[in-house]
């Protein structure tokens, strides 16, 4: 009755190469050893199973590996994969965006991020969402089981697929064995911080990038892993018996780790008060500022960009403009007449031609900034320009032609009170300094350290002031006015029944008691007002029109549409306001803007308060309109121009540098600036031939050498010595947060100074932080592993559908759900209106 099993034969070729293959036979062995064969054996002697699944497994890599080279996957590595990764960036910027104008954030917000940047992705993708699979460990086996299950479909044979048993043990070595533990070690952020580190270990770790971040970081369990380390090493030095020279050395060293754990503690105290601030915004109106001369802002790119802005902001960006155009003129004329002169010599005549172009361009100078039809135009002396005029028609141009006028546009630039002197004013000047790295002057108090100790090294310098130190301003200067907001009073003495939560013909909203006290010579005045949120808003809305930069300083707590009259949140906006309070009433805050304590006397006054801006204009757009019609929320690629050449490395550098450092939020002039660095870097250090080189560089990554290497890393880091990896232990928290602390040192050290230079320090160190920020959440590494499988896996099978597959595989989504719910509701209404 027994029938006799049939000897299967195994091929151990898989895909055409050796050094590919023994490895790749190596995992298949191992893999069936640890997960099948352990308790297989228990149950069985027959290795016919065993080999029928080995044969499987083989059968699937043949196929996969054919299908790999017939695909042409230089577009993938140089346009799919940079776009997915910019686009996840762009995500993650905008989610970073969102939460900062979230008035009701916990103090931990990741769980708040991750769940913010969610709602991004699915207005990025429209019909994609990727929540549940990163964020569900359930739903995440259920993908992958679908996933490997639809691959094995493709890649095995009709006979091997249909049998279910042999099916899904395949599936579960795919999915559990293999997929899902390498998913989680490429999500890992302290595995990723890690990489980060050993792929920069050449560069040297600079004392100076190390005390930038500890300065900069928000993360109190930084701070301490940092400062408990430097106690532990403190306390070895202290210990050691020492004479000589070692002395001199162990003294110097205890100074340095006293020095980082008094910053360490500074730093941990300010953030758990609550008293930290954006001090760069206030920085202008304390002490004195670093004096950067005009002629050196005109010929420096950085700060040329922020004293555009400002001239823009004033009304006088014809003078800048012209003297930029004048400057640009004179070096093209210069260069023109000098190889007209060279041809001349050789006996080679264009006298006509090129004195034609020069006196066109001189013309259209004159006739967009200085002629009558210029608009706007640069106002000189009509004596000045009529003498102009007659040159340009009566001689030949000249490299000087335009410098009488230009000297004197400069001069009204220095010495006009709208412009320069009022430029160093301005907070645009303290943020043109940051960016330059020269917030270091001696003569700021209020280091981190909170003694006046100053560290050089710091992009945005020492200054780091606490809402102490605002307040220790000599009381002669101050504004003679204080008003808090009180706790919940009753109508006994007040003017309306409760103080607190109100109804008025059925609409309940919050009411907030002001007590206010202004001093005066006969005396002091104290009374009492009540003012809704609302009313609040108004006023901000105000005095932000008013006074422009205000807005960038005072941040009032936003709105809440649902449980708006809870306790605790009425409690919290109370303290939130009364936050914007002070800020607003600081002495100087008021003596930067003269004339707003006129509009804060009126907010305070005991009566009842009058909404200057009407309630249409008071109000934000629909938050359907605002949160979800927004053209900005699309993936990079769409944005990609078409007029930057047939130039893959451009465009791929543009497209990082763009969402890294917000250049698209930028003035367009720097753009165009970086724009054709960039286009003469590359073709200064490849030419025209770096496409080649790109190509070249993809098949070499797809080279037989390249995949045998990373399959041995992949056994080797699942098998070392042959023997099943055990699951790495968790490490410890205080070695996760120091490794983090490396990692950003490390990236912050290696950026080069042209890079800094050419974009500014505070938008260098901006960037490459939110770059590390974005790769310390699990769940948002998780997507972007995700991402890249399917980008892969839609470029290996392209005649397989699998971009709709993958739409299906995340339909779940509860976002994708609650977007598309959203979505209807607000076309509705204009269906109704058909």
């Amino acid at each position: 009755m027994k029938q006799e099993s049939k000897p299967i034969k195994i091929d151990r070729r898989l895909t055409g190469a050796y050094i590919i293959d023994e490895p790749l036979q190596q995992v298949i062995q191992f893999s069936l050893r640890d997960y099948v064969q352990y308790w297989y054996y228990t149950l069985s002697d027959d290795e016919s199973f065993l080999l029928e699944i080995r044969q499987a497994l083989q059968n699937a890599l043949i196929q996969f590996s054919s299908r790999s080279k017939e695909v042409d996957w230089q577009p993938y590595f140089t346009t799919r994969l940079v776009d997915d990764f910019t686009t996840h960036l762009r995500v993650f910027r905008k989610a970073q965006q969102r939460i900062t104008e979230k008035e009701d954030q916990i103090k931990d917000g990741a769980e708040d991020l991750v769940n913010t940047f969610f709602e991004v992705e699915v207005e990025t993708e429209k019909r994609v969402c990727r929540d549940l699979v990163c964020t569900s460990p359930k739903d995440e086996e259920g993908f992958l089981r679908d996933l490997c299950e639809v691959l094995l479909y493709l890649l095995l044979p009709p006979g091997d697929f249909q049998n279910k048993i042999m099916r899904y043990f395949v599936r579960e070595i795919l999915a559990r064995g293999i997929l899902l533990p390498l998913i989680n070690q490429l999500s890992d952020p302290d595995y990723i911080n890690q990489y980060f580190i050993w792929m920069i270990r050449d560069s040297i770790c600079n004392y100076e990038a190390f005390m930038n971040i500890i300065k900069v970081s928000d993360k109190v369990g930084e701070l301490e892993a940092v400062r408990d380390k430097a106690a532990e090493e403190l306390q070895y030095l202290r210990s050691l018996d020492t004479a000589g020279d070692d002395i001199n050395t162990i003294k110097n060293q205890i100074n340095s780790l006293l020095f980082v754990k008094k910053v360490c503690d500074s730093r941990i105290l300010r953030l758990q008060s609550g008293k930290e601030i954006d001090t760069v915004k206030l920085a202008a109106n304390f002490g004195k500022l670093c004096t950067v001369p005009l002629d050196t802002i005109l010929v420096n790119n950085v700060a040329l960009q922020f004293f555009m802005d400002y001239m823009q902001q004033m009304g006088g960006q014809a003078h800048l403009f012209f003297w930029m155009t004048v400057e640009g003129y004179r070096v093209t004329a210069q260069q023109q007449l000098e190889v007209l002169l060279s041809l001349q010599k050789d006996g080679r005549h264009q006298t006509t031609e090129t004195k034609g172009l020069l006196k066109s361009a001189a013309v259209g100078i004159y006739d967009q900034y200085l002629s009558e039809k210029a608009s706007p135009r640069v106002n000189i002396d009509d004596t000045l320009v009529a003498k102009l005029a007659e040159k340009l028609n009566s001689e030949d141009p000249t490299p000087e032609i335009f410098d009488e006028i230009q000297r004197k546009v400069y001069d009204m630039m220095l010495r006009d009170e709208r412009f320069y002197p009022s430029f160093r004013l301005n907070v645009l000047y303290v943020r043109m300094l940051a960016e330059l790295d020269m917030l270091k002057d001696p003569s700021f108090r209020g280091s981190d350290d909170g003694e006046g100790e100053s560290f050089n090294g710091s992009p945005t310098g020492s200054i780091n002031l606490s809402l102490d130190d605002l307040s220790n301003v000599p009381a002669d200067e101050s504004i003679q006015l204080h008003a808090y907001i009180s706790d919940t009073v009753y109508a006994d003495y007040d003017p309306y029944t409760v103080a607190g939560v109100c109804n008025d013909h059925g609409k309940t909203y919050a009411l907030y008691a002001i007590s206010v006290r202004r001093r005066t010579p006969n005396g002091d005045e104290v009374w009492k007002t009540y003012r809704r949120y609302s009313d609040f808003h108004d006023f901000h809305m105000r005095i932000i029109e008013q006074f422009e930069n205000l807005g960038s300083m005072l941040k009032l707590p936003g709105k809440k549409t649902f449980n708006n009259m809870d306790r605790d949140f009425l409690e919290k906006r109370k303290n939130d306001l009364n936050a914007y309070l002070q800020l607003l009433l600081t002495p100087e805050v008021m003596k930067c803007y003269p004339a707003l304590i006129l509009c804060v006397y009126d907010f305070l006054e005991n009566k009842a308060y009058s909404k200057g801006k009407g309630e249409i204009a008071r109000k934000d757009p629909p938050l359907m309109q605002k949160t979800y019609v927004d053209p900005k929320h699309c993936r990079v690629a769409a944005q990609v121009e078409d007029n930057v050449e047939d130039n893959v490395p451009l465009k791929i550098m543009l497209l990082l540098m763009d969402e890294i450092f917000d250049l698209k939020e930028r003035n367009q002039w720097l753009r165009r600036n970086i724009k054709n660095l960039l286009q003469q870097l590359i073709r200064a250090m490849h030419g025209y031939t770096i496409n080649k080189k790109i190509v070249d560089h993809v098949d070499w990554m797809t080279s037989p050498e390249q995949v045998a290497d990373a399959v041995k890393r992949f056994r080797d880091a699942f098998w070392p010595n042959g023997i099943l990896a055990e699951t790495v232990p968790r490490r410890d928290n205080a070695i996760r947060m120091r490794t983090r602390i490396a990692g950003k040192t490390k990236l912050l050290g290696m950026m080069p100074d042209e890079l800094k230079h050419i974009l500014g320090a505070e938008t260098t160190r901006k960037g490459i932080l939110r770059v590390f920020e974005m790769f310390q959440h699990t769940q948002l590494n998780k997507r972007m592993v995700y991402v890249f499988l399917e980008g892969f896996l839609e470029t290996l099978f392209p005649a397989n559908e699998f971009p709709e597959l993958f739409k299906k595989l995340h339909s779940p989504s509860k976002q994708l759900q609650r977007y598309k719910q959203r979505l209807q509701s607000t076309q509705a209404p204009s269906l109704q209106k058909r």
